[in-house]
C-alpha cells in the first residue's frame, strides 16, 4: 500500500506505517491537483500541513484522505487550533478526521480529549497534543482502513479561526511567547474588558 503523508515527519508514525509494510512519500510543499502522486497514493495522511488541499482532490479521493487536527472538533477549525482552545477555554483534544471540501469539517473518524494542566505552556501543550495525535493515528488506523470505524458527522457549529484572527491577543504572548503559561490565558477570550 501506497501511504501520501502531508507534514512534518512524524518518527513515531512513520515507523508503524513501515512494519505495516506501506511504501510512504512526505511532503511539505504544496502538491498541485495535477501531481502524479495523487494518483499513486491509496491513502493519505496530513498533519501540520500548511496548504489547503484542492477541492477537487478532496472529493475525488473522498474516504482516502485524512487529517490529524490537534483540537477537539468541531471547536477550532483552522489555524493555531491550540492557541483557541486555551483562550476560549474549549475543549482541549486531538481529532483523526476525514478531509472534506471545508477546512477541518469532515466526517470524524476519532477523537480523544486531552488534559491540559494550567501550569503546562503553549508550546508543552502543543507537544503534549502532537504525541496524542500520533498515538490516535497508530491506534485506530487498522480499524479505520478495514471499515471497522464508521465515520460520523461533526454536531454542533464548532469554531473556526484564521491566523489572522490572532493579532489582538498578542500582547498576551508579549514576554514568553509560546512559552506563556496557559493559566496566563486560559479563558482570556471570554472576559469583558
Amino acid at each position: 500500500m501506497n501511504l501520501l503523508w502531508l507534514g512534518p515527519r512524524r518518527g513515531k508514525a512513520e515507523n508503524f506505517f513501515h512494519s505495516q509494510g506501506y511504501c510512504v512519500r512526505s511532503f511539505v510543499e504544496d502538491l498541485s491537483p495535477d501531481d502524479p502522486v495523487w494518483s499513486w497514493m491509496n491513502y493519505t495522511v496530513s498533519f501540520g500541513y500548511k496548504h489547503i488541499i484542492d477541492k477537487e482532490i478532496a472529493q475525488k479521493y473522498i474516504g482516502k484522505i485524512t487529517n490529524l487536527h490537534i483540537s477537539y472538533l468541531p471547536w477550532n477549525r483552522g489555524a493555531d487550533p491550540n492557541f483557541w482552545s486555551i483562550l476560549e477555554n474549549t475543549r482541549k483534544g486531538v481529532t483523526f478526521h476525514l478531509i472534506d471540501e471545508g477546512i477541518d469539517t469532515g466526517d470524524i473518524i476519532k477523537q480523544c480529549e486531552v488534559d491540559i494542566k494550567l501550569n503546562d505552556t503553549l508550546k508543552s501543550s502543543y507537544d503534549q497534543l502532537s504525541i496524542a495525535a500520533e498515538k490516535l493515528l497508530i491506534e485506530n488506523w487498522h480499524d479505520y482502513v478495514c471499515g471497522l470505524i464508521k465515520p460520523t458527522k461533526q454536531i454542533g457549529e464548532g469554531s473556526t479561526h484564521q491566523t489572522k484572527d490572532k493579532i489582538p491577543w498578542l500582547h498576551l504572548l508579549e514576554n514568553d511567547g509560546w512559552n506563556t503559561p496557559v493559566i496566563r490565558i486560559q479563558g482570556a477570550a471570554l472576559q469583558k474588558f
